[in-house]
């Protein structure tokens, strides 16, 4: 097949990224980053190279195929016209170009593709998606050329009854071309008719029950705008397709089928960018599960646009961990900041601090996710996600992180650490947190046991009560107390100094440990625990409580 495509894209802060000629490349970050500017200026530069970029400084242009194949290529989807010259203009979608000049553009290929962009590359802009659904002029479909996506509709039966299909996964029903409605092809959907004996899709009696459906190009955006970009992806013959926000108008269950279909369905001689700020579409594109997906984060440092690259490889490791592709995790690729957390109480605790401080100010808040990854264990695999593509973080874990090794070597070593530089300090605040294990009488544990087996009468002994008793062994743990204390409980002198050096440590690549102990030390006027304590404290003034004074200075320490 003839057709261009780019290998390479050089961005301002000097990183080439490599792309195969059938990738689908997802340009990701936080607002005013960069993305849609990455489309844009990388579409003209394909133009003309001379076109410079502030994002993009420069491209590679490949092509496959010589001038002959060119012509022969271009031929088999266009009309001809001599209009009295030696050679013959070829009219077609979106494109009318001379042979000659066809010739010379394709043989100057790395100085741009010039008038050949019409050809090759669609920048698919949200008026060109809406409009995608309005009904075109009629054409000769033996002979004539498809001018608009429809027109590829009304050629082909299979197509058309493929794009029913996706239409139907995503709003539950038909889409049908009218294909006998005079001097245009309108599109319509509902319940496709079926013809009666006798009739088939132009007889008169099928084409009154089909104009009894509702017109496409009347409904909503997001209708309109999900046929736009399909249409546009899978049936004109450009070899590169640009499309910024794919999933404009769209609710999050269509857009993440969208970026399914775009993945697992797009025809395989296509180069597809996308730049979105949607997490439902992106995990519709990593539930393809495609070998051809990159994705390309940028963020903005003053005037640079650093890059970072996730290929296929690395995307499949983090998508095949139940932990990201069920969370809300990837939704840190679209912050300048995220803070992952032990629990989803931390996260609403934390969040609400940080919005009451701003809007006390009248000002934005700053662009920060919190995320919560269910327990301190699982926190290590969710740096390694965020950290390939460079996602600015910090962590919070109660006091008792320090109680093992793992996961908090791990997390350390993960943020970029040398665990070697604070075992030792470690190690001793952990032995003198556990030499002050609490006497534990043996008839005081058995009375609180057997209490707890006093209180019910259940045939089935009740999970709560089993948790009751696992509560009551838990007291012989110095732990236990020192998790709703935080670093009081530490012994004065040698353990606090090696504690504080080890802070310093921590703090200095994002890890902060909780010194009040966990979350709920920092209001002990409220009773409860994790989401009804978080419930009640939030009915309080968040912004001047003076029970929450420690816990503002924490959210702007960590921010």
């Amino acid at each position: 097949m003839t057709k261009i495509w780019l290998s390479e894209i050089e961005f301002s802060d000097k990183n080439k990224v490599l792309i195969e000629e059938n990738d689908i490349v997802v340009i990701v970050g936080p607002n005013n980053a960069g993305k849609s500017a990455t489309l844009k200026e990388t579409a003209k530069m394909l133009h003309r190279k001379s076109n410079k970029g502030e994002v993009v400084l420069n491209i590679v242009i490949n092509k496959k195929g010589s001038k002959e194949e060119l012509i022969s290529y271009i031929s088999g989807f266009s009309q001809k016209n001599f209009q009295g010259n030696p050679l013959p203009f070829y009219q077609g979608y979106k494109f009318n170009i001379y042979q000659g000049n066809a010739e010379n553009y394709w043989n100057k290929i790395e100085d741009g593709i010039s008038d050949l962009s019409n050809i090759f590359v669609n920048t698919l802009s949200t008026e060109q998606r809406l409009s995608a659904a309005t009904p075109p002029k009629s054409i000769k479909i033996t002979t004539d050329a498809p001018q608009h996506p429809i027109h590829f509709l009304q050629k082909n039966d299979k197509l058309e009854l493929k794009f029913s299909e996706y239409f139907k996964q995503a709003f539950g029903t038909d889409l049908i071309v009218h294909r006998n409605a005079g001097n245009e092809v309108p599109l319509y959907i509902g319940e496709k008719p079926t013809p009666k004996d006798g009739e088939d899709r132009i007889s008169e009696g099928y084409l009154r029950e089909l104009e009894k459906l509702d017109l496409l190009h009347l409904q909503g955006d997001g209708m309109r705008s999900f046929v736009g970009v399909l249409l546009n992806a899978f049936i004109s013959n450009h070899s590169i397709l640009f499309i910024d926000e794919p999933e404009a108008f769209l609710h999050p269950p269509q857009a993440r089928l969208l970026g399914k279909m775009l993945a697992k369905d797009l025809p395989s001689e296509r180069q597809l960018f996308l730049a979105t700020h949607s997490e439902d579409f992106l995990k519709g594109l990593l539930d393809s599960n495609v070998k051809n997906l990159k994705i390309i984060r940028i963020q903005r440092n003053n005037l640079i646009n650093e890059v970072s690259v996730l290929n296929s490889e690395d995307i499949n490791e983090i998508w095949s961990d139940s932990l990201l592709r069920h969370s809300n995790i990837l939704g840190g690729l679209f912050h300048s900041k995220v803070v992952i957390c032990e629990s989803d109480s931390d996260c609403r605790f934390f969040s609400a601090i940080l919005s009451s401080q701003y809007d006390a100010l009248g000002a934005i808040s700053p662009d920060v996710l919190f995320i919560h990854c269910g327990g301190k264990h699982r926190v290590p695999t969710v740096i390694k996600a965020l950290k390939k593509l460079n996602v600015p973080m910090s962590i919070v874990t109660d006091f008792d992180v320090l109680n093992n090794i793992n996961p908090i070597k791990t997390i350390y070593e993960n943020l970029g650490g040398n665990w070697a530089e604070v075992e030792k300090d470690w190690k001793l605040v952990k032995s003198e947190i556990e030499r002050k294990r609490p006497e534990f009488l043996t008839i005081d544990l058995k009375e609180e046991i057997k209490g707890v087996f006093d209180s019910t009468t259940d045939r089935i002994f009740p999970k709560n009560k089993i948790s009751e008793i696992h509560r009551a062994l838990k007291k012989a743990s110095p732990w236990t107390e020192a998790k709703q204390v935080g670093k009081a409980y530490i012994p004065s002198g040698n353990p606090t100094q090696a504690f504080e050096r080890i802070q310093i440590k921590f703090k200095g690549i994002g890890f902060y440990i909780l010194e009040v102990g966990e979350l709920e030390c920092f209001d002990k006027t409220i009773g409860n625990h994790g989401p009804k304590w978080v419930n009640k404290v939030l009915e309080k003034d968040l912004k001047t409580d003076i029970e929450l004074e420690s816990a503002r200075k924490f959210v702007n320490e960590i921010i």
